[in-house]
């Protein structure tokens, strides 16, 4: 049976510096967690140490498959200034590993490494806000998950330009309205954020013909807003650009907006298309 995003992270276990889930089937993507979900739990180990502080920008580093099971976070402060404070956070190979035994990683071993940094606001004259452009919808079929457990299912999603994984298009530029499955009522929190902003795969496998697994080997997030509670789950979108691709390496910009328009979060990520 699914669990949803927010019963889920609700089962996390939080002391200071510290976080502990035990991740099911259903959050996998491919060999590895999702990474939404490792950087959902990674922000919720940082907040033990910044609790009300918004969180303006994270960099990920996934180093290794997290596997199902045991997911366990590490936290420390790196230096709180007169605004600002940085976090770092580790996903460690739990004791044990997990099903699939960490992925071959030793108890400990470093599976992910995240920074956050949290700053109050400042007295600035410089202040811009994005507008979201209007697209008009092309008739692109709806995203399918694929049968069996994944964190795909989770959601609901189609493509306003560009297409799903795996058409033979060419396209540069995706536009991709995301809908969030969560508990009934849930409304969006800092961590269905980062979810959602995780959720658009690479640009380059929509270039392939037949299958082939992707993944991201680093991703930059910056928030373009002090909070996204009480937002719906239903109908953001994120706009998204293939910069560059080379050697199986790949460059993508992110713009995330909230279901009213609110320009949330914009992201960078490098992923790899072994196609």
């Amino acid at each position: 049976m699914a669990t949803a995003f927010s019963k889920l992270l609700a089962q996390s276990e939080l002391t200071a510096g510290r976080a502990a889930l035990v991740v099911p089937e259903d959050w996998m993507q491919g060999r590895s967690v999702f990474g939404g979900l490792q950087v959902a739990l990674a922000v919720q180990a940082m907040r033990t140490l910044v609790p009300a502080v918004p969180l303006r920008t994270l960099q990920a580093t996934f180093v290794a498959p997290v596997p199902a099971g045991r997911m366990e976070v590490r936290a420390e402060a790196l230096r709180t200034g007169k605004s600002a404070t940085h976090v770092e956070a580790r996903i460690v190979a739990a004791d044990g590993g997990g099903s699939g035994g960490g992925g071959g990683a030793g108890a400990g071993a470093t599976q992910a490494i995240v920074i956050g940094v949290f700053g109050a606001a400042r007295t600035s004259a410089v202040a811009h806000t994005p507008v979201r452009p209007e697209v008009v919808p092309s008739r692109e079929r709806p995203f399918v998950a694929p049968p069996g457990p994944g964190f795909a299912q989770h959601f609901a999603v189609r493509w306003l330009r560009g297409s799903s994984p795996f058409r033979g298009n060419p396209a540069l530029e995706h536009v991709v309205e995301i809908n969030m499955s969560d508990v009934d009522g849930a409304t969006a929190t800092e961590a269905h954020a980062v979810a959602i902003a995780d959720f658009i795969p690479p640009i380059g496998l929509a270039h392939l013909t037949s299958p082939a697994p992707g993944s991201t080997l680093t991703w930059m997030v910056e928030f373009l807003t002090d909070s996204v509670a009480g937002l719906a789950l239903a109908g953001w979108r994120v706009d998204a650009q293939l910069v560059a691709a080379r050697d199986g390496y790949t460059s993508q910009s992110n713009l995330i907006w909230g279901p009213g328009g609110e320009a949330v979060a914009v992201s960078r990520q490098s992923m790899l298309v072994f196609g």
